[in-house]
């Protein structure tokens, strides 16, 4: 089969198409034929060595996968045909097959295309985990979230009024990105020049209930005078590169919160919470609650770019591999 590979830790520009040999069916394992993969900014960091888990060289690039069940286990919750999106969590996603266990696989329901659903796991269910586990949203409450025309921050957008939040504001650096954001279900969308001010005046002082940031960098200082009184920072990641310190008297002044929140690590540690969560978010996809995710398609041969979309912060939306 064909699959996007990594031999050499030297960024996005390393991936090359090759002939592998199909993967092998384990106990327990669905063999899904893949239609599309989703890209995910772990990628990016795995495909230079700096991602905390380092898969042994060669590698499959990709984490998520939309497809057809070819086999399943007997007994299993899907079967042979069914459309389906699947976490091979770190690999194994950018080829033409892939098992995985049946836990991580999910029927995915008519109303979402194959290609949409490749970009629905990683994200939403990050987003998710961010909103209702770690940031405990409450009905009402002003979410805002950085890098919104990205894969996080447009999953936040279409997420967040279906888990409750009341006002969700976009933070993009052009305008081009304000439309992308708008796209997707921002209440407001505020440039990052100058956007605490912006975000002050929108809120009549008061700031917002929760911050979600996969950005990281400078903003973060910023992040924390932006929360209203009881205000929670969801730590999410550090696409900017640099990994911000905290001063801890700035969260006495206000009573906020900064909490980490990674949804892979919480996973691994906590059987049942992905059927968890999809038992949620599956019916709000189902019945069109929740939009399907506006997806940058690349071909096959086009990984490299579609990884290298995400280092460059060029990506507008979720970046998808097609596959099939």
């Amino acid at each position: 089969m064909r699959a996007a590979r990594i031999s050499t830790l030297d960024g996005p520009e390393s991936i090359e198409i090759a002939e592998i040999a199909e993967p092998v069916a384990f106990p327990g394992g669905v063999v899904i034929d893949v239609h599309a993969a989703g890209i995910a900014f772990p990628d990016v960091l795995m495909s230079r060595g700096l991602y905390q888990m380092k898969p042994e060289l060669p590698f499959t690039v990709g984490g998520e996968i939309s497809g057809i069940v070819r086999e399943a286990p007997e007994g299993a919750h899907v079967r042979a045909g069914d459309r389906v999106v699947a976490l091979t969590m770190l690999g194994n996603a950018v080829a033409e097959t892939a098992v995985v266990p049946a836990d991580t696989v999910f029927a995915l329901p008519e109303a979402v295309s194959l290609e949409a659903g490749a970009g629905i796991l990683f994200n939403d269910l990050t987003v998710h985990f961010c909103l209702r586990t770690r940031g405990r949203l409450a009905k009402g409450e002003t979410v805002l979230v950085h890098g919104a025309a990205g894969g996080i921050g447009t999953s936040t957008l279409r997420l967040a009024a279906a888990l409750g939040a009341g006002r969700v504001i976009g933070v993009v650096s052009t305008e081009a990105k304000a439309e992308v954001a708008r796209a997707n279900g921002a209440t407001d969308v505020v440039l990052t020049e100058n956007w605490p001010a912006q975000v002050k005046e929108l809120t009549g002082g008061r700031g917002v209930d929760i911050v979600l940031d996969p950005v990281g960098g400078d903003r973060f200082t910023d992040s924390l005078r932006s929360l209203a009184p009881a205000g929670r920072l969801l730590v999410v990641g550090f696409t900017a590169g640099e990994i911000p310190q905290v001063k801890v008297n700035r969260l006495l002044l206000n009573n906020v919160e900064v909490i980490g929140a990674g949804w892979g690590a919480w996973v691994l540690k906590h059987p049942g919470y992905l059927a968890e969560q999809w038992a949620e978010v599956e019916p709000l996809l189902a019945d069109g609650t929740i939009a399907p995710p506006q997806v940058v398609p690349y071909p096959l041969e086009r990984t490299a770019e579609a990884v290298a979309s995400l280092e460059q912060r060029s990506a507008t939306g979720k970046v998808v591999v097609t596959v099939r």
